[in-house]
């Protein structure tokens, strides 16, 4: 059996990807794909389910199918606004509010009004960013003193005003303060701040001593260079959830301090139960999973 994907060579120049096709034509009925590189030519390169399917000699619905059954969505057909002004201005909802907690704590407002990026180790993050505000802006891979990392990049003046009426700042690493954000939605920002901070680990410290003192771990924590930010969630929390948790600075003798919200065990599980309110919510897939064990059933 032919393998559709696997007939691409991609070679990389200074001025981008070149693809070469082997021009063999493979049977509809009998095309496979490869899921890891239709995912980089479809999100990371951008190209078209057309585009994809002419050099592959298949059609448009069979690229996306198989997007489908990997779990990728599909981009809009339909014209995507260039700003969220042209669409009556942001409204909030739980797709908003988490979008915030995503930019706040990774995302940043350059000096330049308009100018809009999210930087993240998690291409689920990035794309559910992308899905729930409708981007129409290139995912790329950008490099970092621990490896690479996932960036996109857009440019909307709506949002952008929108983010500073609520309190995000540019350049906000050390100024970011108290935000604006309704209690109905709390969970949802709070969920966009912590999602990548669910934390498990493996206890074996006393393992030499019994191969049976090993344990599991959870507490929920978030870091910021920004401690009247850390301790606006805080208080906003323990008024909302009812757990207090603990500021502190990780950074440990550094000269500029790292601030980092940590809450326990049991505190852990509330906020988890309270972030995770529905399976349908807004949130990064690999960190839902790892806290779903410690999640009580409903």
């Amino acid at each position: 059996m032919h393998t559709c994907l696997g007939l691409w060579a991609l070679t990389c120049g200074r001025r981008g990807r070149s693809l070469v096709v082997e021009s063999s034509p493979v049977p509809r009925s009998r095309i496979t794909t490869d899921p890891g590189l239709l995912r980089q030519l479809y999100v990371l390169d951008s190209l078209s389910a057309a585009d994809i399917a002419t050099n592959l000699g298949c059609s448009g619905a069979t690229i996306l199918r198989r997007l489908r059954q990997f779990g990728v969505d599909a981009r809009p057909t339909r014209p995507v606004p260039h700003s969220w002004a042209e669409v009556g201005g942001v409204d909030w909802s739980p797709e908003i509010a988490y979008a915030l907690g995503l930019m706040a704590t990774d995302g940043n407002l350059a000096r330049r009004r308009g100018q809009l990026s999210l930087v993240s180790k998690d291409l689920d993050q990035i794309e559910t960013l992308s899905r729930r505000l409708r981007l129409n802006a290139r995912i790329f891979r950008v490099r970092s003193l621990t490896g690479f990392l996932y960036k996109v990049q857009w440019r909307d003046r709506g949002l952008y005003d929108w983010f500073i009426s609520v309190g995000l700042t540019p350049a906000k690493s050390r100024t970011l303060g108290p935000l604006t954000v309704p209690d109905k939605l709390y969970a949802d920002f709070f969920r966009g701040c912590g999602d990548g901070c669910v934390l498990v680990y493996t206890d074996r410290y006393h393992a030499t001593k019994n191969p049976s003192y090993v344990y599991e771990r959870l507490y929920v924590s978030l870091v910021s260079a920004s401690r009247p930010f850390l301790e606006w969630i805080r208080a906003n929390t323990q008024r909302l959830v009812g757990v207090s948790g603990a500021v502190h600075n990780s950074a440990g003798k550094r000269q500029r301090p790292i601030w980092a919200l940590r809450y326990a065990k049991r505190e852990s599980l509330r906020l988890l139960g309270w972030m995770y309110y529905s399976r349908d919510v807004p949130c990064l897939s690999r960190k839902r999973l790892k806290a779903e064990k410690f999640l009580s059933p409903s």
